[in-house]
């Protein structure tokens, strides 16, 4: 066997984790702001999101009958479309992720109110309506990173390296 340096190849992996270190959270924005457009756009429509029948019955009963599926789907469309529009424009990060973080607390509930639609078997097997509750902890991560910049962080590509002796800054 042939023992292959990969030597040749790391500028090219240098330009790609560059280029994605520096352009991977606006992507990652983006595509999550996408999501929550699309979505809460199709809650507009009275029938066309997979999701408003137990949306509706989750706000129902997280109100007690307060607040209705006529009141409450139209209103979650216009929290989840200001999300999606939040993120794509980019700006007030802190109110828009703090709008998502809430808006997902009340989308996993479901997952508790509704057991026998949610789970063929808890914890093990969703249904599909579980699945797409579940897949949520994917969008919270991805909102997790975001937030890990609203102070002006960011992605490297290449790591800070230190010698002995140097000493670590500490941000302010």
């Amino acid at each position: 066997m042939t023992d292959i340096s990969i030597e040749p190849l790391r500028p090219i992996d240098r330009r790609i984790t560059s280029w994605m270190a520096g352009h991977g959270l606006t992507v990652l924005r983006i595509a999550l702001g996408l999501v929550f457009l699309w979505f809460g756009a199709l809650k507009f429509i009275p029938g066309l999101s997979p999701a408003e029948d137990l949306a509706g019955r989750t706000i129902d009963v997280l109100t007690r009958g307060a607040i209705q599926p006529a009141v409450s789907l139209p209103v979650l469309a216009i929290w989840e479309t200001a999300i999606g529009v939040g993120l794509l424009v980019g700006n007030w990060m802190r109110a828009v992720l703090l709008l998502l973080f809430v808006q997902m607390l009340g989308t996993a509930t479901p997952l508790i109110l509704f057991p026998n639609e949610t789970w063929t078997q808890f914890p093990i097997a969703p249904t599909l309506e579980g699945q797409y509750i579940i897949k949520n902890v994917v969008l919270v991560a991805a909102a997790i990173v975001l937030g890990a910049t609203v102070r002006g962080g960011g992605l490297v590509a290449e790591p800070i390296v230190r010698t002995a002796g140097e000493a670590e800054s500490k941000p302010q």
